[in-house]
């Protein structure tokens, strides 16, 4: 599948072969753990054991490159796992990376509370912030990780601008795309080295699959994290490839949706006298909008916001709603509402990274823009 074929039809062609034994437009589940071998060594197609390398986990892995404009795709159980395997990869005991002063609290909890005890440090920074992202090297810094939009107070990093600091530091830079999705950003072609999913959220879409990637243009770079995917073993298994692959052919009409109703869930909101901030790239009033709209295609699908009346309110307001599921996780096409600070982002309590008490999340779904409104509404009372 040609590289210069639109980001639809990417979506929906590559790596999505039919089938050669029977014209199946669609892979095949190839839900095997081991293959027959034509003597000692002779694999079909390469493939000896499902761990390794398995038929549809490949068309997924062919796809996920292709979106992000990579040479290859990695496959895994999780984001986390992702994230593991990419640690794992780059860094030795006694390395240091810079991570963003908002990020997933998983993403903190993997650094804090694991890869310190392996003997790596990090640093953290405003990311937002190029001059604070170059103050926080170290001789021993090996990357630098960003979220844009974050989680989940939805700042915007210049992906261009820090691919510079980390280019003359000769560092990795790592992004995570989660929240944007390859349709609405594409880090690689901005300078990043490597672009981090959990494709359970936007490109899955649908809230009812586990998985994670990494994609990358480095050629030896990708030979190591793929190294290191079998030998670590926490991979994307055949049905959960396939799940996140159907998954990925309706993205861009999806993440069209998404970005029109979160627009207006983000209007209604600056309007509402409970609401004492609203956290959206797409306002103008937001901080990193011009960067945003530089190198992203839309604004995306989530909003947070801060509540009047603090902490307490904030929970009575995600207790409240009837359309908005309280829920954990994002980027199905259901809408979701969340407490951060209870929640998903309970693990950084105390740290740097602490959310506000009194933020609300936001994950807006593809549903009636109208009826999200009203629940809305009615919520913040």
């Amino acid at each position: 599948m040609s590289d210069q074929h639109s980001f639809e039809t990417l979506a929906i062609h590559a790596g999505n072969t039919a089938d050669p034994l029977t014209g199946a437009v669609v892979p095949p589940i190839y839900q095997v753990s081991t293959y027959k071998q034509d003597g000692v060594g002779g694999l079909r197609g390469g493939y000896e054991y499902s761990r390794s390398a398995n038929p549809t986990r490949t068309a997924l892995e062919e796809n996920l490159a292709a979106l992000e404009g990579g040479r290859r795709g990695l496959a895994f159980a999780s984001g986390l796992a992702a994230e593991d395997c990419l640690l794992r990869t780059l860094l030795t005991p006694g390395d240091h990376v810079v991570i963003p002063n908002d990020a997933y609290g998983g993403t903190f909890r993997l650094f804090a509370k694991v890869a310190s005890r392996w003997g790596v440090e990090f640093s953290v920074a405003d990311t937002s912030d190029v001059s604070a992202v170059r103050a926080a090297l170290t001789p021993r810094t090996k990357a630098i990780w960003v979220e844009t939009p974050s989680n989940p107070l939805l700042g915007i990093t210049d992906i261009a601008a820090v691919a510079g600091v980390a280019r003359q530091a000769g560092v990795r830079l790592v992004v995570d795309n989660t929240f944007a999705s390859p349709y609405l950003q594409q880090p690689l072609s901005l300078g990043a080295d490597v672009v981090v999913h959990s494709t359970t959220k936007y490109m899955g879409g649908h809230s009812d699959v586990v998985g994670g990637a990494l994609v990358v243009s480095d050629p030896e770079l990708a030979e190591e994290l793929a190294y290191h995917q079998n030998a670590m073993g926490a991979v994307a298994g055949p049905f959960d490839a396939w799940l996140v692959l159907r998954g990925i052919k309706t993205l861009a009409v999806r993440m069209d949706r998404h970005d029109e109703n979160a627009a207006k869930v983000a209007d209604l909101l600056t309007r509402h006298p409970e609401v004492t901030q609203v956290l959206y790239p797409g306002l103008p009033e937001h901080p990193g909008h011009e960067i945003a709209a530089k190198q992203m295609k839309a604004f995306g699908g989530m909003v947070s916001f801060r509540v009047a009346g603090g902490e307490e309110a904030a929970v009575e307001v995600c207790n409240r709603t009837k359309l908005f599921t309280l829920g954990e996780s994002l980027g199905g096409v259901e809408s979701l509402i969340e407490h951060p600070g209870r929640m998903t982002h309970a693990s950084t309590a105390g740290s740097l990274l602490e959310v506000p008490s009194d933020l609300v999340r936001l994950s807006v779904g593809i549903e009636n823009a109208d009826d999200l409104l009203a629940d809305l509404t009615q919520a913040l009372g």
